[in-house]
């Protein structure tokens, strides 16, 4: 039965054809192992700070949700912990969130860097991604600008391969380079049209829905991250226990009293935190306030405090107070 006898009226017709495509809106999340460049993307995307980018692994909790709001279609990027082999707790908790998150987004965008050969840790993503089976999978060769164009076309065969060995079927394979803004519009080109139709499900202007102190935490911890080469990442939590403007100011001159505190797990790390006579703390206050001012757009009296919660990795009632 041919669909012409259902037309509408010729005008209506006309609106439809220059419109084109329906709306369409949905998630979609970047998987990849550490340092695979998700965070450089998602913000490159956003065109604004949102995902925490540390060139340290696992650093990315929380699930930071970036919105791309475009005519034809908005697209919304949730950021996933790097899926790893457990050690902890905790680690089995963040694998759980990343299988749920994969299973329940409308696109899953794989991220390779260019500049490093695949190895076990992208077999091991890959073979969980194989499993979900619904989910158009798309392979994103990111950090494009670190290598040459015969590099480039090798890791896009390797890539094509490792589809075809594991039974993962890529939607698109695409190269970018979002330090270089190279191909990032061309990718969201290719997410648009597999999100489903739907008007936009956030208003315009809004870039993230993470609540701003989960935010503010997340800015705070990645200073706190930066140097700190010899302490795993995860000994590190923050919690702003605090977010209040400061009263009897001018209306043209507010000001933010943000109280946070820096939960690490052994005392021995207190002194690395906060550095020789309380310099590498200063440190971690002045740089994160700069960020957190950029990200509320108001002037921030920030309070920073490190206390110890004793293995809190392992501790399923911290992990709660946590906010895991």
């Amino acid at each position: 039965m041919g669909a012409m006898s259902a037309r509408p009226n010729p005008e209506a017709a006309a609106q439809q054809a220059e419109n084109n495509a329906p709306h369409r809106a949905g998630f979609a999340c970047f998987v990849g192992r550490p340092n695979a460049g998700k965070s450089t993307l998602t913000n490159a995307l956003v065109g604004q700070k949102v995902a925490i980018t540390s060139n340290r692994p696992q650093t990315t909790r929380h699930t930071v949700r970036g919105i791309v709001h475009r005519e034809d279609a908005q697209l919304i990027l949730v950021d996933t912990p790097g899926l790893h082999k457990p050690r902890t707790l905790l680690g089995e908790r963040l694998n759980d969130v990343v299988r749920t998150t994969w299973a329940e987004v409308d696109v899953i965008g794989f991220c390779l860097p260019a500049d490093q050969k695949l190895g076990p840790g992208d077999k091991f993503i890959a073979k969980e991604l194989a499993g979900i089976k619904k989910t158009p999978k798309i392979a994103i060769i990111t950090k494009t600008d670190l290598v040459d164009s015969k590099q480039l076309a090798e890791q896009l065969i390797a890539v094509s391969r490792l589809g075809e060995e594991l039974g993962l079927e890529w939607a698109e394979i695409i190269p970018v380079s979002a330090v270089k803004d190279s191909q990032v519009d061309l990718l969201a080109d290719l997410i648009a049209p597999l999100l489903p139709e739907s008007p936009p499900l956030y208003p315009e202007g809004d870039l993230t829905d993470e609540p701003e102190m989960v935010m503010v935490a997340e800015l705070i911890r990645e200073a706190a991250l930066e140097g700190v080469r010899d302490e795993l990442p995860h000994s590190i939590a923050v919690v702003v226990e605090e977010m209040l403007p400061r009263e009897g100011r001018p209306a043209d001159k507010p000001l933010l009293d943000i109280h946070a505190n820096v939960y690490i797990e052994r005392p021995s790390q207190k002194g690395i935190i906060i550095g020789p006579k309380g310099k590498r703390l200063k440190e971690v206050g002045t740089k994160s306030r700069k960020h957190i001012e950029a990200l509320l757009g108001t002037p921030v009296f920030l309070d920073l405090h490190v206390k110890v919660a004793k293995d809190w990795q392992r501790d399923p009632k911290q992990l709660r107070k946590l906010g895991f």
